[in-house]
């Protein structure tokens, strides 16, 4: 069993960065593709950032292309999501997610993603 935990939320304002992690236990991180995703206060959870196994091919939602970063250390078990120059409509609690078809570079699909973590609370401030 594959157990995600984020962590690197907290309160930022507009302009401010912050960087994420996410923690892959049980199984080496490696075996898989990870994305992140978030779920704004009354929305539907959506795509933000998927990186292949090997870091090899990366893919953002538009809104997010130029500001955030996704990056990976399989030696550390470990994705990042760098976001940039927030804005408060990035306030959202963010979830990892694994993927076993690791290969794939455009999974965007909720239903796509085999494990997820608990998430972590982005709050940007105006």
């Amino acid at each position: 069993q594959v157990q995600l935990v984020e962590s690197g939320g907290g309160l930022v304002q507009a302009g401010g960065s912050l960087r994420l992690s996410c923690a892959v236990s049980g199984r080496p991180a490696s075996n898989y593709a990870m994305g992140w995703f978030r779920r704004a206060p009354g929305k539907e959870r959506e795509f933000v950032a998927r990186i292949t196994w090997s870091g090899a091919s990366t893919t953002y939602r538009d809104s997010m292309k130029g500001r955030f970063n996704i990056s990976r250390d399989n030696a550390e078990n470990t994705v990042y999501l760098q976001m940039n120059s927030l804005k408060p409509e990035d306030t959202a609690v963010y979830y990892c997610a694994a993927d076993t078809r690791r290969d794939l570079p455009i999974r965007t699909m909720t239903a796509a993603y085999d494990y997820w973590g608990q998430g972590t609370q982005v709050t940007v401030s105006s």
